[in-house]
């Protein structure tokens, strides 16, 4: 069960926490910790968190018990995200999708959690929620967990809705374009340490959606893995520096 009032007071004081750090050492930015579906009071903690304690941003849970991004009552929590000018990055939970079936060889943090991402990033698409705030700038992590191979299927799904209708039902229709048009307004962060996937997310959503990250901290062994899949990708000198850095320069302003 989800317990709304002790994970408020987790996150104020997650999010002040993290402010300390960024005040003590200039190199340090951070997002604050949000809940999307949680009500007002977790809106007005996001706001000071970002208003007072000059967080860059939210990063969020691709999924809670019971709970997907694409919730009506999360829609609010996105509406301040655009109203601030701030990116929320989505990042899959501890368990996930499939978990009953992917607690065998690390299968959860490998495999599933990279799911959960792509079915939250999924359901926002079809769901709207670009379709209504333009502006919103999402950050998936894991390459978005493979939505850029999925999408191709996505974008059938949409096109094909009579000749499909064995598929299942596309109602009611919420955009207006095939999903691949939304996910192009996506960034995507490059963790994942396989280079043809790396290239397929990059070429997907463009080298200026596309953002540099590892697994390190905590798992400092991978940050050189992560930089050699960048470095593999080829890309001019200009180019690898939006990834590197200038991408997510942008999207936090700093």
């Amino acid at each position: 069960e989800f317990d709304l009032k002790k994970q408020l007071e987790a996150i104020s004081s997650h999010n002040r926490y993290l402010a300390s750090l960024s005040a003590k050492h200039d190199r340090i930015d951070v997002l604050a910790c949000a809940v999307p579906h949680g009500g007002e009071a977790f809106l007005r903690e996001f706001e000071r968190a970002v208003k007072e304690d000059g967080c860059k941003g939210a990063m969020i849970m691709s999924s809670l018990p019971g709970h997907y991004p694409d919730d009506d009552d999360a829609f609010p929590f996105f509406q301040l995200a655009v109203e601030m000018d701030v990116p929320v990055f989505v990042h899959p939970p501890s368990i996930g999708f499939g978990e009953e079936r992917l607690n065998i060889y690390r299968l959860g943090s490998s495999v599933g959690r990279p799911m959960d991402g792509a079915i939250a990033i999924s359901r926002m698409i079809v769901r709207g929620l670009f379709e209504k705030l333009p502006k919103l700038k999402l950050v998936g992590s894991h390459l978005g967990g493979g939505i850029c191979e999925m999408i191709g299927r996505m974008d059938y799904a949409y096109n094909l809705r009579e000749e499909a209708f064995f598929l299942g039902p596309y109602e009611p229709l919420l955009i207006k374009h095939p999903p691949s048009h939304y996910l192009k307004m996506m960034y995507l962060e490059s963790t994942c340490y396989h280079v043809p996937a790396a290239r397929c997310a990059m070429e997907t959503v463009g080298v200026d959606h596309f953002i540099f990250g590892t697994d390190a901290p905590p798992l400092t062994s991978l940050k050189q893995a992560g930089v050699n899949v960048i470095k593999a990708l080829k890309l001019s000198p200009t180019d690898e520096q939006k990834v590197f850095a200038g991408n997510a320069k942008n999207l936090l302003k700093i």
